[in-house]
């Protein structure tokens, strides 16, 4: 095989609010964090560890559109894209660097809507109200914004 592959698949949940950045041209990026987990358990100790990794995502024009819009802290969504390194000059003149995720394809799993709509249907208080909150969540909130077929195998859950 003479090529290459860059490509990441994470479903993990967003540390902060889509930050969106616009320009002159029209065009636009949204940024936000997600976090994803690893938990095992000490075999010395017997404790439950969780190991927290933190990803910078990247979205682009219509996609960092819908993202802002539905999404929140929080919610938990998949996404799929590939690794770019940027670098660039500090103030202070030292050269930095960051790994972002350039969003390729992303479904989102929960939002907050939802899980408080299910939380107040499971608790027995304001059923109509959540109801009514379900049935307004937007069909992008539930249905993911491009195709997605996946294997289940793939899935580590």
């Amino acid at each position: 095989m003479s090529g290459t592959l860059n490509k990441v698949m994470l479903i993990g949940h967003l540390g902060d609010e889509v930050k969106m950045h616009y320009f002159e041209g029209g065009g636009c990026i949204g940024r936000f964090p997600i976090a994803t987990n690893e938990t095992y358990t000490n075999k010395q100790t017997g404790e439950r560890v969780t190991n927290t990794d933190w990803h910078n995502v990247v979205v682009r024009n219509k996609a960092a559109e819908i993202c802002e819009k539905y999404l929140s802290k929080g919610d938990k969504v998949y996404v799929e894209g590939r690794l770019k390194n940027r670098q660039w000059q500090g103030e202070d003149g030292n050269t930095r660097y960051s790994t972002e995720i350039q969003v390729q394809d992303f479904t989102f799993l929960t939002t907050k809507k939802e899980s408080m709509a299910n939380n107040q249907q499971q608790n027995g208080g304001g059923n109509s109200q959540a109801a009514a909150q379900s049935s307004q969540k937007p069909a992008q909130a539930s249905q993911p914004s491009h195709s997605v077929s996946e294997p289940e195998d793939d899935l580590p859950f």
